[in-house]
């Protein structure tokens, strides 16, 4: 498509050829559909509008430099999707019907997927919805779902650059045994107003602690966190944090390198003895974190003098590229190469 300058890519929308749905009615789920439409005909009584049945994923594309396409640890996120479902008691989609789905859509899309050189890549985009006509809070009998794609950029404008963070106690993402370990849309929602404060202060994200004693570390507004220090990978355990894939990923590939990893909680305190610190998920792969302001208590935790990443992070984010563009060995078997 000379049209687009890929180069120049945003994270953000654009309409592709095709997206891909499957209804789940009479207790079953139906065969995958190819749509034009970029609608949803919805009842106004169905659930995912009234109680936020809602859910969804997010994985990437790759065309690598042999131009063969790769699609990025697609089981785990039907997996996790599978684990979202659950927890708000939404009928599980079969891993097999997702795996199919993502394949067409990304097949019959193939001519919006960036070129290797370009540094962009094909976002995918898994939806689920609760969609039977009922008043009243009770799981929904019908649901839909869909995946659409869109070539992106970076996820944050400065790219792989260090960017800095806040911490405002004011604002909680998600309880301690609320929905948080769950890709539910009113996360999100309930991280929008201290994000936007956030940016209006010149900063890229929120960097949440715990909600139940403003003492851990929990993770930043749409990415999992983690620290370097003294040769060891260190981020958040905690009941109301969403399980990354990228997260996992460099977990594994810190171990590759030798790093030792611990997932546990971290006391806010300990944010002064990290060499590094970053911000990891599906959009940004890795957004190394310049500083954390601590705004209501006047502190501040720097990582980051020169304006340049650390060593490890840097070598973790060029690491799990080179595996996504298939520059490097796939030795986890994360990739699946599409026909």
């Amino acid at each position: 498509m000379s049209e687009i300058n890929w180069g120049d890519l945003s994270f953000g929308y654009m309409k592709t050829d095709y997206n891909i749905r499957s209804y789940f009615k009479d207790g079953k789920w139906g065969e995958p559909s190819l749509e034009t439409s970029e609608t949803i005909d919805l009842h106004i009584a169905a659930t995912c509008l009234h109680y936020g049945q809602e859910i969804f994923e997010g994985l990437k594309a790759f065309r690598g430099k042999d131009g063969k396409v790769r699609v990025f640890r697609m089981r785990e996120n039907a997996l996790r999707l599978q684990a979202s479902s659950r927890g708000i008691l939404m009928q599980e989609l079969p891993v097999a019907l997702f795996e199919e789905m993502v394949r067409k859509v990304v097949k019959v899309n193939e001519r919006f997927i960036p070129p290797y050189e370009s540094g962009a890549s094909l976002y995918i985009r898994p939806l689920m919805i609760g969609t039977s006509a009922q008043v009243g809070v009770k799981p929904a009998g019908e649901y839909l779902f869909l995946i659409f794609v869109t070539p992106v950029g970076p996820y944050f404008k400065e790219g792989f650059k260090p960017t800095p963070v806040a911490i405002y106690r004011e604002y909680d993402r998600a309880a301690p045994l609320g929905t948080g370990t769950y890709k539910v849309g009113g996360n999100y929602a309930a991280s929008l107003v201290a994000g936007e404060k956030a940016h209006e202060n010149g900063y890229s994200a929120v960097l949440y602690l715990d909600a139940k004693e403003k003492k851990y570390i929990d993770e930043c507004g749409p990415a999992n966190f983690f620290g370097i220090k003294n040769n060891t990978y260190v981020t958040p355990k905690s009941s109301s944090i969403l399980p990354s894939i990228t997260n996992k990923s460099l977990m594994q590939l810190a171990e590759d390198l030798g790093l030792k990893v611990e997932r546990r909680q971290i006391p806010e305190e300990e944010l002064a003895t990290f060499e590094e610190a970053g911000q990891c998920g599906t959009a940004a792969v890795i957004s190394p974190i310049l500083r954390v302001d601590d705004v209501d208590e006047g502190k501040s935790f720097v990582f980051s003098k020169d304006g340049k990443a650390g060593p490890i992070s840097e070598k973790l984010y060029n690491k799990l590229r080179a595996i996504q563009y298939g520059d490097e060995p796939d030795t986890h078997g994360w990739v699946t190469v599409l026909d």
